[in-house]
């Protein structure tokens, strides 16, 4: 599936002949003609954008915006010039959280605050240095009122040494202990079983996760690389 989105684009613009006819129900059209691209995959919602003559596409946490005909795809963000407001971002939020809230705490690996005001997710790499440096001050980030919820994004990608030491993490008899000694460089002794982190690292992928740490903000914003808690908290609050 993300190998198809990736391609969503240069298909469209490249291939001639894909616009359906004329319809008076602009969805039939767009889901027409993207049924010729990429067949079989489901189109998870289409209303109009602000542009007139222009629909919002969701394909999973992917956003595009497609013409009614069917015949032109845009990708890339609405920018609303009288108020200097990327449109496109802000939907991109909404997005972002509820594809995070659609996985649950329960497939998580969370370090939660006494006394919570903020809570973060956190896309990361067990080899990752800075993803290091930010579990270190975990107890930093929980005085501020920030509980740190950790979905998997091995960075070498799925079958890499960091995949599996990801997935034997997870199963792990104490999850919190065994991503905490990961960090610190130990050993983990290798464990399979059923797990999410296949799952989580395309999900990164496909909400424009690129390095690590990736934070998503509660307000849905993509943060990436380390921030110090203080500074965070400060962030969060201001958009709290």
């Amino acid at each position: 599936m993300t190998k198809q989105i990736a391609g969503l684009c240069l298909l469209l613009l490249t291939l001639p002949g894909l616009a359906a006819a004329a319809e008076p129900d602009s969805h039939a059209a767009i889901r027409q003609s993207l049924g010729k691209v990429l067949p079989g995959v489901t189109l998870d919602d289409i209303k109009p954008s602000p542009l007139p003559g222009v629909s919002e596409v969701l394909v999973g946490p992917r956003l595009f915006y497609i013409s009614d005909d069917g015949k032109y795809l845009l990708q890339g963000s609405l920018i609303d010039l009288d108020t200097r407001t990327d449109i496109s971002e802000e939907r991109r939020k909404d997005i972002r959280l509820d594809a995070i809230n659609k996985v649950g705490s329960d497939d998580m690996i969370v370090f939660p605050a006494d006394k919570e005001r903020h809570t973060i997710t956190v896309f990361t790499d067990l080899d990752c240095g800075y993803c290091r440096k930010l579990h270190k001050e975990m107890d930093q980030f929980n005085a501020e009122g920030i509980t740190v919820r950790y979905l998997m994004y091995p960075r070498a990608g799925i079958g890499s040494p960091s995949y599996n030491k990801a997935v034997s993490v997870w199963c792990a008899d104490d999850r919190r202990a065994a991503l905490t000694r990961a960090k610190l460089g130990e050993e983990i002794a290798p464990r399979t079983c059923d797990n999410p982190v296949k799952d989580q690292y395309e999900l990164g992928g496909l909400l424009g996760v690129t390095g690590t740490p990736a934070l998503i903000l509660d307000n849905g914003e993509l943060l990436p690389g380390y921030v110090p808690a203080k500074r965070l908290a400060q962030a969060l609050d201001a958009h709290s």
